[in-house]
């Protein structure tokens, strides 16, 4: 390459062709100089139209791009990123993620000005609900807005990689992702390394939105999918998946809680569903977990 990369763009993807248009044209809109960025895209083989999508959103685009595919899973796939990039940073875009115009451009300056973080997480924006919205996409957008609100240090909480800046040298130096993940959970596992060699993690002012699942059965499905990565991740480390926080009686409380605020952001009465919406994941996740122990 002729110039310096300041930041890496990992797009890992699969099966997205109903998503990926609208989250590749908010990162070919960024603000951010173009001349500075790299778009590293790794396909999992998709059975659908994503790729040709890709490619022709990114023709004759004035942007450095590099597409690659594997069969491994999503731990391979981010490694592919990892041990391909150029930048100084690696930011995080899923599929079906749209960011805002300037989201780079935060993350970016965000990571200039802060040397001992690790990682940085954006916050998830706040939506306009019309009220014919699916419900489900509405409450699951809610839980994810609520626990990225307060902008600061986090110790408590995992950030996984959706929205997520990380400096190269962090991740590089921790051994990258685990390519021997393939569900989900291969971010937990490195986010936890990184943490561990004494990096710091944030959550900032970017916002980015996700689009969600319309469906109960689309939502049921992807939390056992994440159960069943939790176990594989509980049975390679047992402090990074905590059973005792991930069961709903925990926090069913402060799901309650927090309807006054959901309500005060959306003026939805749909609100009053937070508490039923969690414990209805949390099941799907718990089945997916137990599934998982039969691998």
């Amino acid at each position: 390459m002729n110039h310096v990369v300041k930041v890496t763009i990992g797009i890992c993807v699969k099966n997205s062709e109903s998503t990926i248009k609208q989250a590749m044209e908010s990162v070919l809109n960024q603000d951010f100089p173009h001349e500075l960025m790299e778009i590293l895209i790794v396909d999992g083989y998709s059975q659908d139209n994503t790729l040709k999508i890709v490619k022709e959103i990114l023709k004759n685009k004035d942007v450095h791009v590099k597409i690659f595919r594997e069969r491994e899973g999503l731990g391979r796939a981010r490694q592919i990123v990892v041990e391909n990039a150029h930048g100084e940073y690696i930011l995080w875009i899923d599929g079906d993620m749209i960011l805002s115009k300037d989201f780079v451009k935060k993350q970016v300056e965000f990571m200039d000005n802060n040397p001992a973080v690790g990682i940085a997480k954006g916050k998830y924006g706040i939506v306009k609900y019309s009220e014919n919205k699916s419900i489900v996409a509405f409450l699951e957008d809610l839980e994810f807005i609520l626990s990225t609100r307060r902008v600061g240090e986090v110790k408590d909480k995992v950030l996984a990689t959706s929205g997520c800046i990380y400096r190269t040298k962090a991740i590089r130096g921790v051994g990258g992702f685990d390519p021997s993940i393939k569900g989900v959970g291969e971010d937990i596992d490195a986010e936890g390394r990184v943490k561990a060699a004494g990096w710091k993690l944030y959550i900032t002012s970017a916002i980015f939105q996700e689009i969600r699942r319309k469906s109960w059965r689309a939502l049921w499905n992807e939390y056992v999918w994440h159960g069943r990565g939790a176990r594989h991740l509980f049975s390679k480390n047992k402090l990074a998946t905590n059973l005792y926080k991930a069961f709903p009686l925990t926090v069913i409380f402060t799901k309650i809680f927090q309807i006054p605020l959901a309500y005060k952001l959306t003026r939805r009465k749909a609100v009053l569903f937070i508490p039923l919406h969690y414990i209805f994941k949390r099941c799907a996740w718990f089945l997916g977990f137990i599934l998982g122990c039969r691998y």
